[in-house]
């Protein structure tokens, strides 16, 4: 450790660390345009100059200058002043005046620095550059006549998203940051330098002249458009979202956001529920409250209890499912699952489904197994997670299933199961690197387990887990990624088939005679066959709205209060951002109607009644997020023999995987504009 004084505050800062870092631990604010602490250090804007004693007298970069034992650092001397007034009038040299019609206005760090530094006045009179606008693609908005080149761009694009797409052409007065070639950005990740950028170089396109950062109601929440439940805000202005951006959360997504969680917000306007529908001599029409619960009853009543089922969809929050699985059982039906794909899961040990070595905790790993998962596509920050361990050194990644460009190097040990057994029998060289290794952690994907063989790979996995030092008191190295926000918090509830219940495909296939989807848009759900009475209860008009008899309009996850639960096992609260549309509710507050209405009523009236009964009867929703250990080795349940189909990838396409993100208007242009690579992906 390294102790320095800062403007008359001494600090200790571990050896290594930077002057800038020092003097953010000591509490003084150093102004910066290229210094980013995620990102390696460029040094090139001199904006965070500062004066240190007994070194040349000049202002130095304090970000890329090393702290030493003993030194004295002063941030606010005249040199220092006359420094940054300086450097912020070249950098306005060609800077243009368009703030009034920039959409980083209000919230640019240029306009905030200028207010401290520049000058009211220029003493240049030459004609400011022009530079051409490329086109990076659909999200990216770019005005590179406003560039100050401070290269955050792209060192995230080629560190972080690991896509080394762009870079700086030219020299001086002409340097330009670009894609070499104009095309649009690949990376998952790409719209993070819209926040990254200090200047207005860089916009959101789809958000682009809409509204005022003061406009705004800002209001946090968490993404449920994967399994990662990574901290969002969620900005409005009336009843519509404008823009949704990420929050700083360490523990799980840092402050980065995928590109489908932060743009497919206009699908939440597009294609929406907002009234209930009852299909009448084979067409659906427009129906009161009363009209569809009357038709619900109807049909209950005259059906067995083993003949309703319920089937909980992949954005479905924790309360809506807790009050579906009660009704079902004041009814008497033990008809119900959360696993429309038909992945199969042990749910004795919470360890059994859930990502144990926690997002965080991929850091600290040496090496990594991942068994059918696309990482990159079914949780794209995590990906990044994986990818800044790969750099840091030490780490040894292998794969099974298909080979895809994952952003760090790996070994590819084969497309199907035969390589799972092949390192059980130590038959395959990356069986070494897992011995060798201290802390090795193995990602199995959940869409691995939605095949007939899927017991059996659950249980394949976790031998391996057990065979090479995965389980131990202070390492648990077996993880499950899953791909759907409500997987992990159905599978806390048991949202699962009772004694003797039917299973998602038997119910899908028409075992009952009354279905009631929350929010199921699988593409099974077209061949639901034409006796069963389907209850559709959900926000968009996709598939299982089509299929449906009935419709019950259901608020998305940004119209309500809802409690998510990450794929490592975190409980999170989103919290209601605009009101849903129309006559749309509260998924369980409809839930808890209906049952009122067919006498079976739940013993909850209000959220903070039901949130009680959750934790009351389920008290993992209460204990709080804790980091599991792994010494038991004994794995989950799996019969039957691995199977030789090779693994397939979960989603055709990252862009468009449920119904919000189907809707999207700028999803859709995302897959045109990444068509090529798209359908190279489905080959």
């Amino acid at each position: 450790m390294a102790k320095l004084t800062i403007d008359g505050i001494e600090v200790e800062v571990p050896d290594g660390s930077t002057v800038i870092q020092a003097c953010e631990a000591a509490g003084v604010e150093i102004p910066r345009f290229c210094y980013h602490e995620r990102l390696s250090i460029a040094g090139n804007c001199r904006m965070c100059l500062v004066e240190i004693e007994k070194m040349p007298p000049k202002p130095v970069a304090s970000c890329g200058q090393p702290v030493a034992d003993g030194m004295v650092v002063h941030t606010d001397t005249e040199m220092v002043r006359r420094g940054r007034r300086g450097v912020m009038e070249f950098l306005l040299i060609n800077h243009p005046l368009d703030c009034p019609i920039c959409d980083q206005g209000g919230e640019c760090d240029l306009q905030d620095e200028a207010v401290s530094y520049g000058r009211d006045y220029s003493r240049y009179t030459e004609d400011k550059r022009s530079v051409a606008q490329p086109d990076w693609g659909p999200l990216v908005k770019t005005t590179m006549t406003r560039c100050i080149h401070c290269t955050r761009c792209v060192r995230f694009i080629t560190e972080v998203a690991g896509v080394a797409e762009l870079g700086a052409t030219f020299r001086g007065e002409n340097m330009e940051i670009g894609t070499y070639v104009q095309k649009a950005l690949s990376s998952e990740l790409s719209a993070n330098i819209i926040d990254l950028c200090p200047v207005g170089a860089l916009t959101s396109k789809p958000y682009a002249f809409v509204a005022r950062p003061w406009e705004l109601r800002k209001t946090d929440s968490v993404d449920v458009l994967d399994a990662l439940g990574s901290s969002i805000r969620v900005d409005a202005r009336g009843a519509e979202v404008l823009r949704i951006l990420p929050r700083l959360n360490d523990e799980i997504n840092e402050e980065w956001l995928g590109d489908k969680s932060r743009f497919a917000m206009d699908g939440l306007k597009r294609r929406r529920l907002d009234r209930p529908w009852l299909r009448e001599n084979g067409k659906l029409r427009p129906a009161s409250w009363e009209e569809a619960f009357t038709a619900i009853a109807a049909r209950m009543k005259a059906a067995a209890p083993e003949k309703i089922g319920a089937l909980a969809g992949d954005l479905a929050d924790v309360e809506s499912m807790l009050a579906l699985k009660e009704f079902m059982a004041a009814l008497g039906s033990a008809n119900i699952d959360c696993r429309t794909d038909g992945a199969v899961f042990d749910t004795s040990r919470r360890a059994f489904y859930l990502f144990n070595t926690t997002i965080a905790g991929i850091e600290e790993a040496d090496a990594l197994l991942i068994i059918g998962s696309n990482p990159r596509h079914e949780a794209p920050v995590l990906n990044a997670r994986l990818r800044k361990r790969w750099l840091a050194g030490g780490f040894q990644a292998g794969l099974i299933g298909p080979a895809r460009e994952l952003t760090y190097k790996y070994e590819h040990l084969g497309e199907g199961p035969e390589a799972i057994q092949a390192l059980l029998d130590g038959r395959h060289g990356f069986a070494e690197i897992l011995k060798a290794a201290k802390k090795p952690m193995l990602i199995l994907g959940a869409g691995a387990l939605a095949r007939p063989d899927g017991a059996a790979i659950h249980a394949a996995a976790w031998r391996l887990a057990a065979q090479f030092n995965m389980l131990n008191a202070g390492w648990h190295g077996f993880n499950l990624l899953h791909h759907a926000a409500a997987r992990a918090g159905a599978l806390d509830l048991g949202f699962l088939p009772g004694a003797g219940g039917l299973d998602a495909k038997a119910m899908l296939g028409g075992g009952a005679e009354v279905l009631w989807l929350l929010g199921v848009d699988v593409p099974a759900v077209r061949d639901i066959p034409a006796g069963s009475f389907v209850i559709y209860q959900g926000h968009h008009g996709d598939v299982g709205a089509a299929r449906a008899d009935v419709i019950l309009p259901g608020a998305a996850y940004t119209e309500k209060d809802g409690t998510y639960v990450n794929t490592e096992g975190r409980v999170q609260e989103g919290y209601i951002a605009v009101k849903p549309p129309g006559e749309a509710r509260e998924d369980w507050r409809i839930l808890r109607a209906v049952s009122a209405w067919l006498g079976h009523a739940l013993p909850y009236d209000t959220l903070e009644e039901l949130r009680a009964h959750l934790q009351a009867h389920y008290p993992v929703f209460a204990a709080g997020f804790r980091r599991f250990a792994g010494t038991d080795a004994a794995g989950p349940a799996g019969a039957g023999a691995l199977g030789t189909e090779p693994f397939a990838p979960v989603f055709a396409n990252y862009y468009q995987t449920d119904v919000i993100s189907r809707a999207s208007p700028t999803m859709a242009a995302c897959v045109a504009a990444h068509s090529p690579a798209l359908a190279e992906a489905a080959e």
